[in-house]
């Protein structure tokens, strides 16, 4: 195995068990890729049924564009890896992370109904890619969820090319995915968005009480 895809999976056991401890991927839920070659494309990622606050680099495996396995590897591919490739195929990114926080579930319900959630007027949404201004207004469209992950992923597909400046997307009681340059970009971006969908939640929940 390359030096690269060394690197890459020591990052992405770091950037998960960093995630598990804030409480974004609790259990085996969530996965994590980066792009290790392009040409041809193969992806480095998180295995199937892993516990991402005890992941270790030999649970991270290699995926081709078809999202099969490359690497003599014991473990599976993530059900949700198409999602992966074709994110990392319509933008060119170099890396995508799925979170499933209880406040990114929540929104993803509570706004289905709208097609997405607008965020706008608060200062962390300049840590986004591009972002200048608090007074940006950012759209995570929902997409309903669903278990055929071929179809799924066309959709997610369909979904990029019509909000191309949005930095992330909600799947309807299932999770946040965001992307990035890099890893570190992504990991940048899903804290940024957290953050966000949860100051709103909070906010929310207080204007009900209140």
């Amino acid at each position: 195995m390359s030096d690269s895809f060394s690197q890459i999976a020591s990052s992405l056991v770091s950037t998960a068990r960093s995630f598990h401890s804030r409480g974004w991927l609790l259990g085996t839920s969530g996965n994590l890729s980066a792009v290790v070659n392009r040409d041809p494309l193969h992806l480095a990622m998180s295995a199937s049924g892993v516990d991402k606050g005890e992941l270790t680099e030999t649970q991270i495996v290699l995926i081709d564009e078809q999202a099969r396995m490359v690497n003599n590897h014991s473990g599976k591919p993530s059900d949700e890896s198409p999602l992966h490739v074709k994110i990392v195929r319509e933008l060119g990114v170099g890396s995508v992370l799925h979170t499933h926080s209880i406040w990114n579930t929540l929104l993803s319900e509570l706004y289905a109904s709208d097609g997405g959630v607008i965020i706008e007027g608060y200062e962390m949404l300049k840590g986004l890619r591009g972002v200048t201004t608090h007074q940006h207004r950012e759209w995570l469209p929902i997409i309903e969820n669903s278990q055929d992950m071929l179809a799924l992923a066309e959709q997610v597909g369909d979904t990029l090319n019509e909000h191309k400046q949005s930095h992330g997307f909600l799947l309807r009681n299932h999770g946040l995915y965001s992307w990035g340059n890099n890893l570190a970009e992504a990991k940048r971006h899903i804290e940024i968005l957290e953050f966000l969908l949860e100051t709103l939640g909070r906010k929310l929940t207080i204007e009900r009480n209140s």
